[in-house]
């Protein structure tokens, strides 16, 4: 299917404003980044603890940060998420500089939640932020003491439940009244009022918890610099193994250059580099690098039936004749990760923009980058072939000795030519 036929803009005619461009966006992205005092990593590479917490009201941001920066030691970031129905679900996280740091925030988050939004004076447990343990240390004696005899067995499938439909949703983990739990199996009005008495229900939820040692954030970090280094080099050797070397530049340039650029976005805009990040932009990387192979392999192509022709002329019927493939391809890429990105969740949304981000990019980088620079290539290479032809020296006519009798004409008297063989210049 070809959206465009017969196609022939003058691509190339416009490399120096793309170019430009991408200057100023890559100084602008170095200068953010510089600024900030470098990137802003994610709990996966700084290192830290990481609580989601799920209110039953819109979060007070404010509130929550205070009362977590006088029981947490070093920096707070509280994060508040949206879309999804996750309005009023909020991220907690810490910088850790030491590995036994990390139970001791964790704690120190749980305590700061519960005295500022809990009952700790009333001695109850907290049912919304209780564990299976938990309910049956507190709650067997009671029922106990209220005439209902129950196995431990029968006390664990009772509370595995009442857990099992409290973190169900849309409740999430969050029950707002007890007599929501009327209908778990083997609940009755006895159980249920002894429940009442000896728990109480919190305005709040605490989800999954990510801890990550800084040591291990620092090797996660090399390891995704050198993840990317890796995957450019090996598509450098491929490239100049396929074509010639300056084809394999010329692409790897042009994914330094989407790269660098999308990262740069990611300071400008101050979101979080995560290894989901990461994951994206290695498949910016392939997804850039195969868009610039295609054009290459028809500029390849061209160029045995159109040896006469300009090389920028080839280079611009490569382009038109790849255009439908590059229009179809990164149009409907672009569509699906712009849906990601908007719908996608908090989860997925550094990942979905740095895609967004590097589908533009990648995509007239493969013509406005890494075709201007084998276009350079390939005229530099013909001003040093042509400069070596005219420098090289002609070659020194050869000299030999012809025998007198072989000479032709009558030699002179007087003339040396009679005593000895004359000289013969070949040419």
């Amino acid at each position: 299917m070809e959206l465009f036929k017969q196609t022939n803009f003058e691509f190339l005619r416009w490399k120096w404003p793309f170019i430009g461009a991408s200057l100023v966006l890559s100084a602008a992205g170095l200068i953010s980044i510089a600024l900030h005092g470098g990137l802003r990593y994610g709990i996966d590479f700084k290192g830290g603890a990481q609580m989601s917490v799920k209110f039953a009201y819109a979060p007070p941001i404010e509130k929550i940060r205070s009362a977590l920066s006088q029981k947490v030691k070093g920096e707070v970031s509280v994060q508040n998420l949206t879309g999804n129905g996750s309005q009023n679900d909020v991220v907690i996280g810490t910088e850790l500089e030491e590995e036994k740091q990390l139970n001791v925030n964790r704690q120190a988050m749980a305590d700061a939640l519960r005295a500022t939004f809990g009952q700790p004076a009333s001695g109850k447990l907290d049912f919304n932020n209780a564990s299976q343990e938990d309910l049956l240390a507190r709650l067997r004696d009671p029922l106990a003491r209220a005439g209902i005899a129950m196995s431990d067995p029968q006390l664990q499938s009772l509370f595995s439940g009442m857990l099992r439909f409290r973190d169900t949703p849309p409740r999430s983990g969050l029950i707002t009244d007890f007599n929501q739990l009327s209908g778990v199996p083997g609940m009755t009005p006895n159980i249920l009022t002894v429940v009442r008495q000896e728990c109480y229900l919190s305005p709040y939820h605490t989800g999954d918890v990510e801890m990550v040692g800084p040591r291990v954030g620092a090797e996660l970090r090399t390891k995704a610099l050198l993840a990317t280094l890796y995957a450019l080099a090996g598509m450098l050797v491929y490239i100049a193994f396929r074509f010639e070397w300056i084809y394999g530049v010329g692409a790897v340039v042009a994914c330094f250059h989407d790269t660098i650029i999308t990262i740069g976005l990611f300071s400008i805009f101050n979101k979080e580099i995560s290894m989901t990040v990461i994951a994206a932009l290695l498949t910016l990387v392939g997804y850039s690098m195969n868009d610039t192979i295609v054009i290459f392999d028809r500029i390849r192509e061209n160029l045995k039936f159109m040896r006469r022709e300009p090389l920028e002329q080839v280079m611009n019927k490569a382009v038109n004749q790849t255009l439908s493939r590059t229009v179809m391809t990164s149009g409907l890429t672009f569509l699906t990760v712009v849906a990601l990105f908007i719908w996608g969740g908090p989860v997925l949304h550094g990942f979905s923009f740095a895609l967004v981000c590097g589908i533009i990019v990648g995509t007239y980088s493969s013509v406005f980058v890494a075709s201007p620079i084998v276009l350079a290539g390939h005229y530099f290479s013909d001003k040093r072939k042509k400069r070596a032809r005219i420098v090289a020296p002609a070659p020194a006519p050869r000299v030999e000795s012809v025998p007198v009798g072989q000479r032709k004409g009558p030699a002179k008297s007087g003339n040396p030519a009679k005593t000895g063989s004359p000289a013969k210049v070949v040419k």
